[in-house]
């Protein structure tokens, strides 16, 4: 997530996810919905987990490099 277009996308991603669990939870779905929904959950939850992961090498990026040596960033 190294530019705003990151965030939007993790977001947007995000939300789309949340969407598609809140659907499955309501467990009125025929099988082969909930299947597909249950895919496309699984897709939408990698792509926010590869971003996360970008995220987390950034930042130790930055904290290796001492960007910010004051910035605590465990706290």
């Amino acid at each position: 997530m190294s530019n705003p277009s990151d965030v939007e996308t993790y977001e947007a991603l995000y939300g789309q996810l949340q969407a598609v669990v809140n659907r499955l939870e309501q467990g009125d779905l025929p099988l082969a919905e909930a299947l597909m929904l249950y895919e496309q959950g699984t897709r939408l939850a990698d792509a926010c987990q590869k971003l996360l992961d970008h995220a987390e090498m950034r930042v130790q990026e930055l904290r290796s490099n001492e960007v910010y040596p004051d910035l605590d960033l465990e706290a």
